[in-house]
């Protein structure tokens, strides 16, 4: 087990922690991690977009013009894919883009993920955070003082109403319990800020 600072919300350290290293110290996958990056992002996508097919533009339902003797190429619908506001060939139509990738896989991508973090000296450990009342600049100076610049994920044990909404305002800052936590927020934030309390959690579900 490797052991890490423990610093409160003032930027001071106040203890040691250790951290597991077949959650933490693994050997990160590229591979696994990029696989899961695309399966996040295809599973965000809401696959709305529609055309209207030949069949269902209005008009359209009469021949144009006798099939010969016109000069003209044979035509049979005003509403054929070539004609002006004809409809469009194989458009897009409603559709799920989502998949799911095996357990194993979801599993160390995130280990690959969490062990990133602790390899590039990202991954911050609060002693606790406690919030007394709905303050973003709290927050604020808790991050200063943690010398925190740049995007960065905070997460909490249990989902901290008085937290996200403390913390919302913030540009590039994001919240996270542990039960929502995903290997694209980990990555896509240059900081890593987790509550003492949530480790133990983090280890339970993926040691």
């Amino acid at each position: 087990m490797s052991t890490i600072s423990v610093f409160d919300m003032a930027g001071n350290k106040v203890s040691e922690t250790e951290l597991a290293d077949s959650v933490f110290g693994i050997t990160p996958n590229e591979a696994v991690m990029h696989a899961m990056v695309v399966n996040y992002l295809a599973n965000q996508r809401q696959g709305t977009q529609s055309t209207l097919t030949r069949t269902e533009v209005r008009g359209g339902g009469r021949k144009p013009w006798r099939q010969k003797g016109t000069g003209h190429a044979r035509q049979g619908s005003i509403r054929a894919p070539q004609w002006y506001h004809g409809g469009v060939a194989l458009g897009p139509k409603p559709r799920s883009y989502s998949y799911t990738l095996n357990k194993k896989v979801r599993r160390l991508a995130m280990k690959s993920a969490l062990s990133t973090k602790v390899n590039d000296n990202n991954l911050i450990v609060l002693d606790a955070l406690t919030l007394e009342n709905y303050k973003t600049k709290t927050v604020v100076e808790m991050l200063k003082a943690l010398g925190v610049e740049g995007k960065a994920l905070i997460v909490t044990a249990e989902a901290d109403k008085m937290v996200v909404k403390s913390a919302a305002n913030i540009p590039g800052v994001k919240t996270a319990a542990v039960n929502t936590l995903n290997v694209y927020d980990i990555l896509n934030h240059d900081k890593f800020i987790v509550v003492k309390n949530a480790i133990g959690k983090i280890e339970e579900v993926y040691a």
